[in-house]
C-alpha cells in the first residue's frame, strides 16, 4: 500500500487551530523527555480538577473495579490517572516525532522471545488495551518487530490523516481500519502481526456479556474471531511508564485460544487485559465509559450521585 496523498482540504482555515496545536506539541517534544512529561502531568492534574464530569467517570470506574480501595485511595488513584493522561499527550508526540535512538535509551523490553516464537508459527494478534501510553507503547513495540496497527478512524480529519500516516511510517507497514476484515485476515494468514485493543468496542451485535474486574461488561468477540479466521496466535503485550522510563512486556501466546465458547474467550481476553491494568493501574484509560452499556434492568452507573 502506498501512502495516502495529502488532501489539500486539510489546509482550510478551519483546521488551522489543529495545525497550531500540533506545531506547539512538536516544539514541546524537543524538551528533555523528563521535562515534557512533568509538564504534561501538571496539565493533566489540572484537568482532573476542573473536568468534573470526567472525574466522575474515573471515580465510578475505580469504585466498580477496585471496591476494596478507600475513598481517599480512589481519589489519589484518580489524580495519578489524570497526571498520566496529561503525560500521554506528550507521549503521543514522542511516538510521532522522536527518533528510535532517543526512545531506546529509556526502554526496557522483556518477553520478546514469546512474540518471535509465535511469528514463527504464523500470524500474530498483539493484544493490548487502551492505556495512556497507547501511542508510545505501540511505537516502542514497532521498534522491536513490524506490525499493522489496527485503528478506528478519528472524528478530526486532520488528526486522522496524520495519525494514520505516522503510525504506518513508525510501524513499518500500513495501518488497517478495524472494519476492514478482509485486510486483517489476509495480513494474519500471510504471517504478519496486527496490533489490537478490544476494550473500547461497544458493538452489541458482535459482543457478549463478560466479566471485567468482576463487573458484567459488554465485550466484543472479535479477538477470537480474528484469531480463528486468520489462524493466528494471540500474544498479549503491555507498556508501563516508570517516571520517564518505559517497560514493554510481551507475554506468552494464549494457549488453546480461541476455544469453542465465545463467552469463555471474552472472559479470558478481559482477564488478560486486567493483568496489564494491575501492573500500571493509573495508566489505564479510566476516563472511558467502559460500563456505559448495562445488562437489562441495571441502572446507569455514571449518573452523578
Amino acid at each position: 500500500m502506498s501512502p495516502a496523498r495529502f488532501p489539500r482540504a486539510l489546509l482550510h482555515p478551519r483546521h488551522w487551530p489543529t495545525w497550531i496545536a500540533l506545531g506547539l506539541l512538536r516544539l514541546l517534544c524537543l524538551l528533555p523527555i523528563a521535562g515534557s512529561l512533568a509538564l504534561g502531568e501538571g496539565l493533566g492534574w489540572l484537568l482532573g480538577r476542573v473536568a468534573r464530569s470526567r472525574r466522575n467517570v474515573v471515580l465510578t470506574n475505580l469504585r466498580l473495579c477496585f471496591p476494596a480501595l478507600s475513598e481517599r485511595e480512589r481519589h489519589e488513584l484518580a489524580d495519578a490517572h489524570f497526571r498520566a493522561l496529561g503525560a500521554g499527550v506528550f507521549e503521543a508526540g514522542l511516538a510521532w516525532w522522536a527518533s528510535n535512538a532517543r526512545l531506546a535509551r529509556r526502554l526496557e523490553v522483556s518477553g520478546l522471545e514469546h512474540l518471535d516464537a509465535a511469528l514463527r508459527r504464523g500470524g500474530v494478534i498483539l493484544l493490548s488495551g487502551h492505556f495512556t501510553t497507547l501511542e508510545l507503547g505501540a511505537r516502542m513495540a514497532a521498534m522491536q518487530r513490524a506490525f499493522h496497527p489496527m485503528y478506528r478512524p478519528l472524528n478530526n480529519p486532520l488528526v486522522e490523516f496524520l495519525t494514520s500516516r505516522w503510525r504506518s511510517q513508525r510501524a513499518g507497514v500500513p495501518a488497517i481500519p478495524k472494519d476492514d476484515l478482509r485486510a486483517l485476515v489476509r495480513a494474519l494468514r500471510e504471517g504478519r502481526a496486527i496490533w489490537y485493543a478490544p476494550d473500547q468496542a461497544l458493538d452489541r451485535h458482535q459482543s457478549v456479556w463478560a466479566s471485567f474486574f468482576g463487573v458484567p461488561t459488554l465485550t466484543i468477540t472479535a479477538t477470537s474471531r480474528l484469531a480463528r479466521m486468520g489462524r493466528a496466535s494471540v500474544v498479549p503485550y503491555f507498556p508501563e511508564r516508570h517516571g520517564s522510563r518505559y517497560r514493554l512486556r510481551f507475554h506468552p501466546a494464549l494457549e488453546n485460544f480461541p476455544g469453542a465458547d465465545e463467552v469463555a474467550d471474552a472472559n479470558r481476553v478481559n482477564r488478560t487485559i486486567e493483568e496489564g491494568v494491575r501492573a500500571a493501574p493509573a495508566q489505564y484509560f479510566w476516563v472511558h465509559k467502559r460500563f456505559k452499556a448495562r445488562p437489562p434492568g441495571e441502572a446507569d452507573v455514571y449518573r452523578p450521585r
